[in-house]
Parts: C-alpha cells; structure tokens; sequence
C-alpha cells in the first residue's frame, strides 16, 4: 500500500494489529463452540477470551518468533500462549492454518467491500445532483471523438450513474460471494473438528458457511471479487477520461476544480491541467492489475498449495486500497467539477449545423425522395462546410434538390436543437425513477 492512495479507514482493515485481532477472534469463538460440545474445557475458552480479548497483540514479536519456526500462524498461537498462558494448548484444536487464514481474509475483504460500496454511493450522489442540474444543458454528442448529434450535459452523467449503480451491485455479489468460513481442518474433511465449531464461528464472524473447502476456499470466489473491483474501476476511468477530454483546451467544457495557490506546472505558470482524473486513470490500472493474478490462483494443486498466499498479500490491500482512493477522489471531483454551458453551445455549433444531417436526411425521404439521393444530397452539403466554406442550412436551401422537397421554413425547423431533447424525461424516469419528474416540477 501507498500512504500517498490510502486512505486510514480502509488501509487499517490490512493492519498487522487489525489482521492478529481477527486471528484471535477467529480461534476464541472456535475455542468457545469447542468447549460448548465438550472438546475442551469450558475454564480454557473463558480464560482465552479474558486474557486475550482486549491483549494488545506485538508484530515485532510474532515477527521474531515466525523468522525462527517459518510459520506465521504458528508464530501467532505461540505468542498467544505467551499471554493467555496453559490454556493456550486448548487453541487451534483439530484446525489447520486455512482455516485462521482464510476465514480471516473472507472478514478482510467483506469490510472493505463495506467501505467500498458506501464510496460508490458518494459517487452517486453526486452524479445525481450534477445531472439534474444539468438535465437540459446542450452539448454534442461524440462518437469517433467527432461531433455527432445534439445530447445534454444531464444525459452524459445520468449514463455514468446507471453505471455506477451497477457497480454497487457488482460489489454487493463480490461481497456475498467471498464472504463465507471454513473451519474443516487438514484438507476439510472435519476428521478432528467439530463442523458445530465452524457454523459458530461463521454466525459471530458474519459469514455464511464454505459448503467445501478442500483445505483452502476456493479461489473462484476471490476471482470473481478482484474482478468485479476491476470492473469498477474501469467505470471510475471511463468517467475520468470523459472529463480529461472535455478540459482539453480546444473544447473546455467541464474542468477540474482548480483551487487558490495550485500550481498546474513547473515550466509553465499558466497550466491547468486535469492531474485529478489522469491519476484515476493510472489507479484504475493497478486495480486491473489483480485480476490475472486473482484468476491464476483458482487452479492449486489438489487439496491445497500456497502458491495463491504470496499473491493474495499483496493484491488484496492494493486493490482495496486503491480502489477507495480513487472512490473517494472521484465523488469529490464531481461534485466540485466546473462546467461551462457556454462553451458547450459555441461548440455545439462548431460545425455550422452540421449535427442536424441525420434529421435533414430523414425528412427528405418522408418527402419522397430515396435514401441513397437524400444522403448523397445531404453529404455534399456536409462537406462543403467541413472545408469551411460556409453554414450547412445555408447550402441546403440554396440546393435546388433539396429546396425542391424541403421549404427554406421547413430546413430552418429541422435545426432546432430541443428536438434531441424531447424523450430527455424518459430516460432520466429510467435512471433516476420519479425522482427526474419531482427535479422538473420543481424547477417550474
């Protein structure tokens, strides 16, 4: 984890003392079903949890101890009796190190697909408030990067918070899915624990039950996890890249917030550059980054090898941590992104009209003429104002072919640009539910 993307909330989840704490809970609770059933004495499992519950667990110490027998969870129990004491021998009965291990990063990422849902909803509020706010605003629609047909500002954003409610429901299976216990012991056949112990364990962890585990949960759960966070981010980079376009100079439509005493360059004092986005751009690609990983580490060898430890370490904080950051980073962008209609309308008809050819075509053939006449009509027209030659209503009514169909008043109609807007309402109904008829009401 980087200090510079992380944020306490989430990067504590990955903490040494927040790891061991888990680790003890783990074994307490597992301790507690096993003295219920008669496997232990019930003085061992309360001693364990009064000497241990509120111990402050030494990662230098555990560290010392793991460089001498080259096993961390071994290392832990060993400090652990350390301050619990004899009863400590009653701890880990009949359970393998997976069972501490996995169950705990199943709580790990649970949390953090906790945090990481509330971001996204940061992200939707916002969004929401900027699309209504905007619902009507002209701009031109893209494709190619070239301009295509009038759409609205509103539009644009209500698109990206249909797909960041998507998203929060990606989370919410990745986290339903990844959120399960195994306490089976050696290769999970429960031959020396009690499958009591484990559903005790699961209910106090808040976990569903691993229906098999071979030694290890299996890893198509995690795969699937790491996947849907990635999934995310590239929502997250579709949206920054949007903005990082839109702030370019030569269109400068919406822009980053730029605050007193920033400074865009080094070299060039007058830079404003759109550092926010292109950082989630690059945090969007460490994200991804998981994924093959991730992926690679579904096909262990039988029962269990630990190939997929050494991965998991470090992907599970990284992708976390970096996904939050980039959450959070990009709801605040959006609430404080500035955006210039003004800039939006002059390049709306940048190209003298030319984002209404679509509709001038359509008319013609209503008016009896063939498809492939109206739209070489219509395109030769195009091209003279591409060459800069002059407006495109202007050529068409003084094209014999076409004024022949069409009527200076009737061309002159087919300009306007609340025609792309009429079904604006429908969508936003789609996207936001009643909650885009109540904005209109109360705008009037």
């Amino acid at each position: 984890m980087i200090p510079r993307y992380s944020r306490p909330e989430m990067a504590s989840i990955w903490s040494p003392e927040t790891k061991y704490k888990i680790w003890f809970e783990i074994e307490a609770h597992a301790a507690d079903a096993m003295a219920e059933i008669g496997t232990i004495p019930k003085s061992a499992a309360q001693t364990i949890w009064a000497r241990g519950k509120d111990a402050t667990f030494d990662a230098d110490r555990i560290d010392a101890i793991e460089r001498e027998v080259k096993h961390d969870v071994i290392a832990f129990l060993t400090h652990v009796s350390e301050i619990v004491g004899p009863e400590a021998r009653f701890l880990h009965q009949g359970m393998t190190s997976s069972d501490v291990l996995d169950t705990c990063l199943a709580v790990q990422l649970s949390r953090a697909a906790d945090i990481l849902i509330a971001d996204v909803d940061l992200v939707l509020t916002a969004l929401k408030r900027r699309a209504q706010e905007h619902k009507y605003t002209p701009t031109v629609g893209r494709s190619h990067g070239i301009h295509a047909e009038p759409t609205t500002f509103g539009l644009k954003l209500a698109g990206h918070y249909a797909e960041f409610q998507r998203a929060k429901e990606r989370l919410a299976m990745a986290r339903f899915e990844v959120a399960t216990c195994s306490i089976s012991g050696a290769v999970g056949t429960f031959a020396n624990v009690d499958p009591r112990v484990e559903a005790h364990v699961a209910a106090k962890m808040g976990l569903a039950i691993e229906p098999v585990a071979t030694q290890v949960i299996p890893r198509d759960r995690h795969a699937a996890y790491f996947a849907a966070l990635a999934v995310v981010a590239s929502s997250v980079e579709r949206l920054a890249v949007e903005i990082r376009h839109l702030q370019r100079t030569e269109v400068l439509e919406a822009e980053e917030p730029f605050d007193p005493g920033q400074k865009g360059s080094s070299a060039m004092p007058h830079k404003r550059n759109p550092i926010l986005t292109e950082n989630l751009t690059g945090l969007a690609r460490l994200v991804r980054s998981a994924v093959v990983p991730a992926l690679e580490n579904v096909a262990l060898w039988h029962e269990r090898d630990i190939s997929h430890s050494s991965v998991e370490r470090g992907i599970a904080p990284d992708a976390t941590v970096h996904l939050d950051f980039a959450l959070r980073r990009l709801a605040t962008l959006m609430e404080r992104l500035n955006i210039y209609p003004a800039n939006m309308e002059k390049n709306l008809d940048r190209l003298g009209g030319l984002v209404h050819s679509q509709r001038v075509m359509l008319a013609l053939t209503q008016k009896g003429m063939a498809r492939e006449a109206a739209y070489a009509a219509v395109q030769g027209n195009a091209m003279r104002v591409w060459r800069g030659e002059g407006r495109f209503l202007d050529f068409l009514k003084a094209d014999a072919g076409v004024s022949q169909h069409l009527s200076a008043a009737e061309l002159a109609e087919l300009f306007d640009n609340a025609y792309h807007f009429k079904h604006v309402e429908t969508i936003f109904t789609r996207v936001f539910g009643q909650d885009g008829q109540q904005a209109k009401r109360a705008a009037e």
